[in-house]
């Protein structure tokens, strides 16, 4: 067995260096400190090089909202999460076999998670008596026998950081910010990660500041070596590549924020629409706007608005005339954009909400997740404003999800929720690149010419007047000759479209648009459910994960279970109905306090077990097994 040697470039046996090597089928990793010490960052790159290496794997992001929180706090705690294996996974995982601590604040932060015997690699040069007071930690932790429990790996990583960099012209200061980076190349180490795709990228990334570069790769070949040469790291672990774990194709690791943008601008070209963005800056979704903004070459364009409002305001004038249009926001981007999309809905264009929610009310928790949006999402408008919703249940799903709503809201034309959230948006897996002929043709027809005939036998165009399937009104383009029609907020009439206040016409039309959603096709709701079970666990979007391991372990031990994961909300599937009837217990687990819960019981008359939490952050598979376990047994 043979490991590539980052710093000369050769090869060295880890048999001859004397080190043990051991197989793992998994592991979970942690890397955390302070805001400013690198953490996503380090994490990023371990995924990447995780990813080309051909584990499967799921990743946590987790940091502060502030973009400074106070050096050395414990609110300012940043931290990544990475859970890798040689077989298929479905989350970031409960507890880290391995914590990497920059400082007391991270290792105080996070060492509630870790079970016992897990291994702790702490940067002991920032144990420093005051850093360690700023957390409450009246004696050193790693002298006082606290950590006895654990495998404490204590190195110096600053010192050897500095020490690293001596031959380049920086200050100490430039130099300490290179120790994320020998932490890296530790643990590259450590588990056999690759490392000619971290040196490329810092390349890249540096290219106009090529010292600080070389400085960086420096960094990243010593802790490589380090963990070769030390005498405190005897053993390092493989995990074998998921062979089994994905069908044939090319694969790469992506973010739901990324899968998503890819899906919209696969949506754009496969409906040959440009695609249109009007966006306000807001946690998590920003990432949207940033991206789409390189992609001009595919007819992209991305319009940063002053303000919520203003961006979907420019949404629905792209789809006015003409554009695939979309607007990404998260919760308080919502409501403030609540009455634009009911004006959608009595336009009846087609035009895309993304939602990546967070936790509220109000800003609440801008970087933590939560699923709370749902009722917002269905009922947050004033009047009878029915809105298609969907969720994508995993990062790579966000493609998929995005293709879909393009697909309903050109077809119906209507406006469409998509609700993702703050795990999914930073969190990444791997993604099999689809080919091109497995991505469904969105070609759209816009209205040509007129399309109804008057009693006196002139024709005109309606722009009310609906396909008998779809119960979608025409699309004009502005300018087009002798479409021009009425636009605004006012109630139109049936066909015409012109401005009318007639109880019954209002009546029809408020009936009509409920319809035209109640009547969108979408797939019925699939049962995994091998052994007849008296208890359903039914669940949306980013819950998907946690459940789904969950009900593996259970199976695992013998439980009977069945499982159902929705990803459109509104409408319904048509066979949901039919599904929670053939159990005794229907188990609805959400990050919120019942959404889905009440819009079941309140549809169906299902007596439905909420299962709920609200504290930021995702479930954790052995949480949910044990609930779902009472249920089962209750």
């Amino acid at each position: 067995m043979r490991a590539q040697n980052g710093l000369c470039g050769g090869f060295v046996s880890r048999e001859m260096s004397g080190k043990d090597v051991r197989r793992l089928d998994r592991v979970i990793i942690r890397f955390a400190g302070d805001s400013g010490d690198g953490m996503q960052l380090t994490g990023d790159r371990f995924t990447s090089e995780t990813a080309s290496f051909g584990n499967d794997l799921s990743t946590l992001p987790n940091f502060p909202a502030e973009i400074r929180a106070p050096a050395g706090t414990l609110p300012g705690v940043s931290s990544f999460q990475l859970h890798f294996a040689d077989h298929d996974i479905l989350t970031p995982g409960d507890a880290p076999n391995v914590l990497v601590a920059m400082n007391p604040a991270a290792l105080k932060a996070n060492i509630g998670d870790l079970p016992r015997g897990a291994e702790i690699i702490v940067n002991t040069d920032e144990f420093t008596k005051r850093a360690m007071q700023k957390v409450g930690y009246e004696t050193s932790p790693l002298e006082d026998g606290s950590l006895d429990g654990y495998s404490l790996h204590p190195v110096p990583l600053t010192t050897l950081t500095v020490e690293a960099l001596k031959e380049f012209d920086l200050t100490r200061k430039e130099a300490e910010r290179s120790k994320n980076m020998f932490a890296l190349g530790l643990l590259s180490w450590m588990y056999h990660r690759p490392t000619e795709g971290t040196e490329k990228f810092l390349k890249s990334k540096f290219a106009k500041k090529p010292q600080i570069a070389a400085a960086n790769i420096a960094a990243f070949r010593a802790g490589w070596n380090f963990g070769e040469t030390t005498e405190d790291f005897a053993v390092s672990y493989e995990i074998a590549p998921a062979t089994t774990a994905f069908p044939a194709g090319t694969y790469r690791n992506i973010s739901g924020n990324l899968a998503l943008s890819y899906g919209l601008i696969a949506a754009s070209r496969q409906a040959d629409l440009p695609l249109f963005l009007g966006s306000y800056p807001i946690t998590p979704a920003s990432d949207i706007l940033h991206e789409l903004s390189k992609h001009k070459n595919f007819g992209v364009r991305t319009f940063q608005a002053e303000d919520e409002i203003a961006g979907i305001g420019a949404a629905l004038g792209a789809a006015f005339g003409g554009s695939l249009a979309v607007t990404t926001t998260s919760g308080p981007g919502v409501a403030l954009k609540s009455e634009t999309i009911g004006l959608a809905v009595s336009l009846e264009l087609p035009l895309l909400i993304v939602d990546i929610q967070r936790g509220g009310p109000s800003t609440g928790l801008p970087t933590k997740t939560e699923q709370a949006d749902l009722l917002q999402a269905m009922y947050g408008r004033n009047g009878e404003a029915p809105v298609p919703v969907i969720a994508p249940c995993t990062p790579a799903d966000c493609f998929d999800a995005a293709r879909e709503a393009a697909r309903i809201a050109l077809t119906y034309r209507t406006p469409v929720m998509l609700l993702s959230d703050g795990y999914l948006a930073n969190g990444s897996e791997p993604w099999r690149i689809p080919e091109l002929d497995e991505l469904p043709d969105l070609t759209v027809r816009f209205a040509q010419g007129p399309n109804h005939t008057l009693q006196d036998g002139s024709e005109v165009f309606w722009p009310y007047k609906r396909d008998p399937q779809t119960l979608a009104r025409p699309w004009a383009i502005p300018g087009t000759p002798g479409l021009e029609h009425r636009i605004g907020g006012i109630e139109k009439e049936d066909g015409t479209g012109n401005i009318s206040y007639a109880p019954a016409n209002h009546d029809f039309m408020v009936r009509t648009r409920q319809a035209k959603i109640d009547g969108i096709e979408v797939p019925d709701l699939e049962v995994d459910d091998p052994h007849e079970a008296k208890t359903l666990v039914l669940g949306w979007g980013s819950t998907y994960g946690p459940i789904t391991a969950a009900v593996r372990r259970l199976r695992k031990v013998g439980e009977s279970i069945a499982q159902a994961h929705l990803r459109h909300l509104n409408p319904f599937p048509r066979n949901l109905g039919a599904a929670l009837g053939r159990y005794e217990k229907v188990v609805i687990p959400e990050m919120n306090l019942g959404q889905l819960a009440t819009l079941v019981r309140a549809k169906y008359l299902v007596d439905a077990h909420s299962y709920n939490q609200v504290n930021g952050m995702p479930f954790k598979a052995e949480q949910l097994a044990t609930a779902l376990k009472e249920a089962i047994d209750g």
